[in-house]
């Protein structure tokens, strides 16, 4: 038995010894194909070699092998991964329109309280001109880039006010934080309301202070919504978690290949500010990462209720590392784990089919976990709420609408045509605003088609291919009638449907981004269904 043991701790040291040595040959091999392949092409190509190009292709397909979230970041693009991990950016702080490149730049929505806003620049506002040069002939994106810049440097703007001159406008950049709580307010007198789109740096203390501020407004429950919350930083969510439980519970742990760098517990580093009061979660399909760490543990400590529709299950760690030339590799680095011990992650790219597609891990191969008080939760596909709800459906028409950007386009010609509106929990369009509204969207071009009448054109492709058009015509045409529909008239008949997203647009160009979150919960469906539901009573 001794001997036998003897040679099990030979081979594993073996194994772990000889394996070092084979992974450098593997990436000493391909580095030496890699360059004698650039040598050769450089010498004997027919043309001049883009070379900048080619490695900035191959670079970005090798790692889209791995997975979709490790990413090569060259220097000139630090600024986009500093809007990913912190979403701040030097600059006016603006939304800007430009639907042709030969007119001028229109300010579509001023962020509160940003230099644009300061500065009184307003939606509506046409710029002319940026530190003296024509925007004409430029694209909204050049536009944009010019109107980046260091916080504390000026840009000159000759501006064409909608209401107004023409005016020389100097703004002084600044830097631009967008809000991750987008909105925190009392739903009711006891009820309080956080909605929070983001894991960027600070939010803990943002929510940990609006907690606080609502508890002195009455709050006795609250809804913490992170649905559409793609996730961030993960210590972020600890200091998140540490508002409702107790200082020094464990948040989740970290496991990765180099255990030196990559493993790691977060526990919570602050007395709670509330850790009994009732909590409700609302999470869907684009809850992720950070997002999930938090109903994840709030779910295994059975301090709070999830409730909405299973999250998206991004159970993987990335971490940045430097690299020449002033790049950055935001690389994979570890999966995490919630207190339980389940990893969230739903996606195995670590096993591809042979096309090289990925699958979802099936449900068979997931495991089951206990709750703090014994309940059953299971990894393997996101966080799994306690109480499903699922989201209003829309029709075809709607989901068109609001893709083609169509209230946002419109609330700009509302604007021109309105000084002034209520407060937003008085706004509301007139029967009349809507036809203004159906007559402006009739002349827009885009695909208007119901649902049905889809699956009808679709039908008549099939029916093609198999030749039998002439043995059906009649059958299809008495379809194709019934389902034809006047644009106008069946943007009337989805008014119910496409109005919430007209006022929340419209409310936002006058009241800033919160006013666009209050519309929205009038006909947030899922919202007011939590509220009904009697779990929120068993704490």
């Amino acid at each position: 038995m001794k001997q036998y043991f003897s040679a099990l701790v030979a081979l594993a040291f073996c194994t772990a010894v000889c394996a070092q040595p084979s992974r450098n040959f593997e990436i000493g091999k391909w580095i030496e194909i890699q360059n004698s392949l650039l040598r050769e092409l450089n010498r004997s190509y027919v043309d001049s070699l883009p070379l900048d190009r080619m490695e900035r292709a191959g670079v970005d397909a090798m790692l889209a092998s791995l997975d979709p979230y490790t990413v090569y970041v060259p220097e000139e693009e630090n600024e986009n991964l500093e809007m990913l991990i912190h979403k701040s950016y030097g600059g006016i702080g603006a939304v800007i329109y430009k639907p042709d490149v030969n007119g001028n730049v229109i300010i579509n929505e001023p962020y509160a309280n940003s230099a644009a806003s300061k500065y009184n620049l307003r939606c509506g506002d046409e710029i002319m001109e940026i530190d003296g040069k024509t925007v004409v002939g430029l694209t909204s994106a050049q536009c944009s880039e010019k109107m980046r810049g260091e916080p504390g440097t000026k840009v000159l703007f000759k501006v064409k006010k909608l209401r107004g001159g023409i005016e020389d406008i100097e703004v002084i950049r600044e830097k631009i934080k967008l809000p991750d709580v987008e909105f925190a307010g009392m739903l009711n007198s006891t009820v309080g309301y956080i909605s929070q789109t983001g894991f960027t740096e600070g939010v803990g203390n943002e929510v940990r202070k609006a907690v606080a501020s609502l508890k002195k407004q009455g709050m006795k429950t609250l809804v913490l919504d992170l649905r559409g919350n793609g996730g961030g930083l993960m210590n972020e969510a600890a200091e998140i978690v540490s508002v409702f439980v107790p200082k020094g519970s464990l948040v989740v742990s970290a496991r990765g290949r180099d255990s030196k760098k990559a493993d790691y517990s977060l526990y919570t580093q602050k007395e709670p500010v509330d850790d009994k009061m009732p909590l409700i979660v609302l999470v869907d399909s684009g809850s992720a990462s950070a997002s999930e760490i938090v109903a994840g543990a709030l779910q295994d400590m059975d301090r709070a209720t999830i409730m909405g529709n299973r999250t998206f299950g991004k159970g993987l760690v990335q971490s940045i590392r430097s690299l020449p030339y002033g790049g950055e590799l935001k690389i994979t680095t570890a999966k995490y784990y919630t207190p339980s011990g389940r990893c969230v992650q739903a996606i195995d790219y670590s096993n591809r089919n042979e096309d090289g597609s990925v699958g979802f891990i099936p449900d068979s191969l997931t495991n089951e976990f206990k709750t703090m008080h014994g309940r059953t939760v299971r990894d393997g596909g996101g966080i799994s709420p306690d109480v499903t709800l699922d989201p209003k459906e829309y029709s075809r028409l709607t989901y068109a609408v609001v893709t083609y950007g169509l209230p946002d386009q419109y609330s700009l010609e509302y604007v021109r045509a309105h000084e002034t509106i209520p407060q937003p929990e008085d706004f509301h369009l007139s029967d009349e605003d809507y036809e203004a509204f159906v007559e402006w969207a009739g002349a827009v071009n885009f695909d208007y088609r119901s649902s049905a009448k889809t699956l009808y054109d679709q039908m008549c492709k099939e029916i093609a291919k198999e030749g039998l058009e002439n043995e059906t015509k009649a059958s299809l045409d008495a379809l194709k009638n019934a389902l034809e529909m006047d644009k106008k008239a069946f943007l009337r008949l989805k008014k119910d449907e496409i109005m919430p997203f007209l006022e929340e647009e419209i409310a936002i160009r006058y009241w800033f981004q919160e006013a666009g979150v209050k519309i929205r919960m009038r006909s947030d469906e899922v919202l007011w269904k939590a509220l009904e539901s009697p779990l929120i009573a068993r704490y």
